[in-house]
């Protein structure tokens, strides 16, 4: 792995876990193993790095999530699938957490591929339960951008409530009820377990 693109990962993985603040320029350089002078090669500095690690988290979070969403199967199928992927759910979010950073929502340049990542999520989203009401699967009643909102804030607000509670069950609980809601009524009305629940 190239000098930046260590620097980049270190720096990922110290926003999600320590958040802006945190993230000191030492810091960065003791988990991607590199000194200063590489790092300021590379980088104007911390905000230059903080955006090119931003920019990668939010990437991989999109491809994470049209990996499932573009798949095979109906709307439902689709939505269920992304919302019970296996993920580390007391670990949170990594694009999620950063909207809870008062500094990088007080950049412009930070906060914005966070914004446009949360935005397409919605959008694709709202995509699906369009084709899903083309199809007839879901109640013609429900509005796409309102469902795809519900779905967004439903996995997000299921990492807080579960890092609140040092447990999952909140998370799944949510999961579970969402898709009770949008559950196909000629399905069997059964909700499928998150995977991180099953044994």
């Amino acid at each position: 792995m190239s000098t930046p693109d260590r620097l980049i990962e270190a720096t990922q993985e110290l926003l999600w876990e320590r958040g802006y603040v945190g993230t000191s320029p030492k810091a960065i350089q003791q988990q991607a193993g590199t000194g200063q002078g590489s790092m300021y090669h590379h980088f104007a500095g911390k905000p230059d790095l903080a955006r090119a690690a931003i920019l990668r988290t939010a990437a991989a979070m999109r491809a994470t999530a049209e990996q499932v969403l573009g798949g095979r199967g109906s709307a439902y199928e689709r939505i269920s699938a992304y919302v019970l992927r296996e993920r580390d759910v007391l670990r949170g979010c990594p694009v999620g957490r950063l909207t809870m950073d008062p500094d990088v929502i007080a950049s412009d340049e930070l906060r914005a591929p966070v914004d446009e990542t949360i935005g397409w999520l919605r959008g694709r989203l709202a995509e699906i339960v369009q084709e899903g009401l083309d199809r007839g699967e879901f109640n013609r009643t429900l509005m796409p951008d309102e469902i795809a909102a519900t779905v967004v804030a439903t996995v997000q607000g299921g990492y807080v409530l579960a890092r609140a509670s040092g447990s999952t069950a909140a998370f799944d609980a949510g999961v579970r009820g969402l898709l009770s809601l949008l559950a196909p009524r000629t399905g069997s009305g059964s909700t499928p377990s998150p995977p991180w629940t099953r044994h």
